[in-house]
């Protein structure tokens, strides 16, 4: 297993390999390696034209493993997500040929332009880290990391993702406009040529799995997991929110937390770490009221306000 340390220092070279290709997002790409790290999975959501499709390529690409790509349409079935039993005449059985699900970074391009059913198809494989087809079941291999990308749902020829759907994304992201200086430098850098040509894996999967395994080590007090929990009780007793964050969205939260402290190069986790992650790992997750929505608030615009009037754990409670 590998060391806490080398979870910060291989953060630091993945995240420079990346930024090669995308400029002035460090906060993104940060939280994309927080991700992976968890176990988790993530969703990017953008209008077209900032980055989202290739900051994911860009991050498969610095992973010497096995990547596929899905172009999600409104004539995408689940069998073209998952595979398909086809019968072999020679061997006179049905023969299991698997999908794209099958490798260890999975990039969905416009998840939610697919119907309901083909995103579904996503579901099992996203957390149970198994297809099954035909009764028969199939696991994936470690590190499985499903990078998606979506337009915003105001926009034509889009499905809303489901709740259980989005739940099972550890967090959402929005790559927005970059500065001044980073467009020109943009425009620089790829007048030449797309950057993304040349880049080259600076990890593997093998060493993935030893950061994933360094993570799960990091220490979190019992103050901090309580502080977690009454985070995630206050979106459920919102009077602005009708569904608030899951139990799943909780935990998820933690280990997002272990892996951003460790790409700190801290083997604690802090309550600015759980602060920090609230937004993009629980906001995508609630359902606002009416009243909210007409109001003009936003699950960011809530999710403030419950960590402003939240206590949080001091010294005397365990926290290091």
């Amino acid at each position: 297993m590998a060391t806490l340390s080398a979870v910060a220092d291989a953060g630091k070279r993945i995240g420079a390999n990346i930024e090669q290709v995308i400029e002035g997002k460090t906060q993104a790409v940060r939280m994309g390696l927080a991700v992976l790290l968890a176990e988790g999975h993530l969703l990017i959501e953008d209008v077209p034209g900032v980055g989202k499709t290739k900051y994911a390529k860009a991050l498969a690409r610095s992973i010497d493993c096995s990547v596929r790509r899905i172009q999600f349409t409104p004539d995408l079935l689940p069998s073209d997500v998952t595979g398909v039993s086809v019968y072999n005449a020679e061997d006179r059985d049905f023969e299991f040929k698997p999908g794209p699900v099958f490798a260890n970074i999975v990039v969905g391009d416009e998840i939610n332009r697919a119907s309901p059913k083909t995103q579904a198809a996503l579901l099992e494989c996203m957390e149970e880290r198994q297809v099954t087809v035909d009764g028969e079941t199939y696991y994936l291999e470690s590190p499985f990391l499903v990078l998606a990308t979506q337009n915003p749902i105001d926009m034509e020829g889009t499905y809303p993702l489901p709740e259980a759907q989005r739940d099972r994304f550890t967090a959402r992201i929005s790559m927005g406009y970059p500065d001044r200086n980073a467009e020109i430098a943009m425009l620089d850098e790829h007048a030449a040529g797309d950057p993304l040509d040349d880049l080259r894996a600076v990890s593997d999967a093998a060493e993935i799995r030893a950061l994933i395994g360094a993570v799960r080590s990091v220490y979190v007090s019992d103050a901090i997991k309580a502080y977690a929990v009454d985070l995630a009780e206050a979106t459920r007793r919102s009077n602005e929110v009708r569904l608030g964050a899951s139990p799943r969205a909780t935990l998820q939260l933690l280990r997002s937390a272990k892996a951003w402290a460790a790409l700190a190069g801290r083997e604690y986790v802090i309550p600015d770490d759980v602060q920090h992650l609230l937004t993009p790992v629980l906001a995508h997750r609630l359902l606002l009221t009416a009243e909210a929505h007409v109001a003009g608030r936003t699950a960011e615009q809530i999710l403030r306000h419950i960590v402003s009037v939240t206590p949080i754990p001091g010294p005397g409670s365990g926290v290091r």
